[in-house]
């Protein structure tokens, strides 16, 4: 019970940036006509209480003029509504759709622009400071981590929490208000109740009550799990859905390697853990289902039940009977809002939690962000760690108290063995990598970070070569040119097309179409973490060659593993790393024949 009682205040947490930010005047202005035409629902269907009564009384009397006026046009019945005064059937149906129509597409466009703004915010939130990079380097999907699966936050989560959450609340605004409202009714027509000589006023209104209140504690008792059991479905469902999105962009290595067996294997066991949960749910949500569905069965006799007394001793008509019933419905119904409620609010409190929880990581990870290596760009001719301590993210040292200068026009080379770190010493020289201390001081100008797997965004060819920068400030020349230069001449009639060219082209073509893009963008500083590796060693000289050519004027800091490579280089450092060990940087004076992997 504790996890619903906060949920208003939690979910509050969440709606008043919005209510309160540079949107606040359309923001408030559309809750409050929404607010004003849920009233008037409630407002309506007061009337249709009153005109209910009276219709019913023209039927017990055989009234033929009474009947076809209260369909139609007006009547007259027992109301305090403009002395007695009834509109017909047809001028409320009327209003009644109108304000329906207008109801729903009004909080249609509140919620779109609430969930614009929302995801704005929190994707500016999640991309500053690099909290997504830092997030993703400490949480691992399917760890059950309440942090993994951000696409499903941003996506899907803030879709459901704007809609659910904006229903939830109008909905208990109308429950609340159709209470009171039909309390005074259904007390003016319930009469008193004698019970061992206790005269008990409005006795229908303290049923009504007894009657809520004995189906709200049963539903809570029942269906406490659930709350927990939404929150763990939604994190294996996204879970799930990320193990097909690594087979889809993984499928040429996958058909290569003919890992079918063991990504069937894989993927079945991740949606063994979404059926068991499922299940789960459905055994919950089937007692659940059948405490509401019985509750809600037995409410539609059970005013009429106790009712009924009074219309067989004569003191009610048939169309005060109805009214009644029709008013303790109400009352109950209102009541038994938490019953009917119970799922969606469970439902509701899990995406709060998963909203609220990646709120907190990524402000976690922003002030986390600020810690580290202290990052300075300066007009000095040289890119240098001071003091410079890297970590993993479970704490071990990679490197210790480590100093190190790139001077502007010295190619510089670094090896090691792989997995020692020298990728991590390149995300430090980014200004990226957040586990750690001491000091990187980056060289004035243009840098650019060529990593062995090149990122390609979803579009054009235009817009994959010149990623981050806008497609239009390069010419088709230029793009044409950069394409033949480093042998994808062949793809120049694409510039246009869209595809997924992380997917369509191959390793080697992938890192000739990053070097074009370094071609276009003319840096002053090229790191390249093996962004030739996938190449034949010839291919690879060559394009380096053609580097070197075209960009005279750029300081290149490499990483590389083969001998060649590296004799080609001024400066050589072999990145040194025993295991479980910081490692260290050693000058080398020639060209280091780097061992294997162990």
């Amino acid at each position: 019970m504790n996890s619903l009682i906060t949920l208003p205040r939690d979910a509050w947490r969440l709606a008043k940036p919005y209510f309160n930010s540079e949107e606040r005047w359309p923001a408030r202005g559309l809750l409050a006509i929404i607010v004003a035409l849920n009233l008037s629902s409630v407002g309506m269907d007061v009337i249709l209480s009153f005109w209910n009564r009276a219709f019913y009384n023209t039927l017990q009397t055989k009234d033929f003029d009474g009947f076809i006026g209260l369909l139609l046009f007006w009547g007259h019945g027992k109301s305090a509504f403009l002395g007695g005064f009834l509109p017909g059937f047809m001028p409320i149906a009327a209003v009644y759709i109108a304000v329906a129509v207008s109801n729903r597409y009004l909080t249609q466009a509140l919620q779109i622009r609430w969930r614009q703004w929302m995801t704005g915010r929190l994707l500016t939130e999640w991309l500053s400071d690099r909290a997504y990079y830092r997030i993703s380097l400490t949480t691992t999907a399917g760890s059950g981590d309440s942090n993994d699966n951000p696409d499903q936050r941003i996506a899907e989560d803030l879709r459901d929490y704007v809609e659910q959450s904006l229903g939830t609340a109008i909905d208990f605004m109308s429950n609340v208000v159709s209470l009171f409202s039909f309390v005074t009714i259904l007390w003016s027509l319930s009469g008193d109740l004698t019970v061992f000589g206790i005269t008990i006023p409005g006795y229908l209104v303290w049923i009504a009550l007894l009657y809520a209140a004995f189906g709200t504690a049963c539903t809570h008792l029942i269906g406490r799990p659930l709350v927990a059991l939404r929150f763990r479905q939604q994190r294996v469902e996204a879970d799930f859905r990320f193990a097909l999105a690594r087979l889809r962009e993984n499928m040429e290595a996958i058909a290569l390697s003919h890992g079918e067996g063991q990504e069937r294997r894989g993927l079945f066991s991740q949606f063994a853990a979404v059926r068991h949960n499922w299940w789960d749910l459905m055994q919950r949500g089937k007692l659940l289902n059948i405490f509401i569905n019985g509750y809600s069965q037995i409410s539609s006799v059970f005013p009429f039940i106790v009712a009924a007394p009074r219309y067989f001793k004569g003191d009610l008509d048939l169309g005060s009977l109805t009214q009644t019933v029709g008013a303790f419905s109400s009352v109950q119904g209102s009541m038994s809002w938490f019953v009917t409620s119970y799922a969606g609010l469970a439902n509701l409190r899990a995406i709060v939690n998963r909203l609220t929880s990646f709120q907190s990581a990524i402000v976690a990870a922003r002030a986390a962000g600020r810690d580290g290596l202290e990052a300075h760009t300066t007009d000095g001719p040289a890119y240098r760690l001071d003091a410079a301590t890297l970590r993993l993210p479970d704490g071990a040292k990679l490197l210790e108290d480590a100093t190190l200068e790139l001077p502007r026009g010295a190619s510089t080379v670094i090896s090691g063995r792989s997995g020692s770190g020298k990728s991590t010493l390149f995300r430090a020289l980014a200004g990226i990598w957040p586990f750690g201390s001491g000091r990187v001081q980056h060289g004035s100008g243009v840098s650019l970070f060529l990593p062995q797997r090149p990122y390609f965004p979803l579009g054009t060819l235009r817009e994959a070569i010149a990623y981050p920068g806008e497609a239009g400030r390069f010419s088709d020349a230029e793009l044409a040119q950069a394409l033949t230069d480093v042998g994808l001449g062949g793809m120049v009639p694409r510039l246009d097309d869209r595809d997924s060219w992380s997917q369509i082209l191959s390793g080697g073509e992938q890192q000739r179409l990053s070097l074009a893009r370094a071609l276009l963008t003319r840096p002053d500083w090229l790191f390249m973490d093996e962004a030739t590796a996938s190449l034949d060693p010839a291919a690879e000289q060559a394009l380096l060659a053609m580097l070197r050519a075209r960009l005279a004027g750029t300081t290149m800091i490499s990483i590389a593993h083969r001998p060649e490579v590296a004799e080609a280089q001024d400066v050589r450092y072999v990145f040194e790393r025993s295991d479980g060990g910081a490692g260290r940087l050693v000058a080398a004076t020639s060209a280091p024949t780097v061992p294997g992997p162990v």
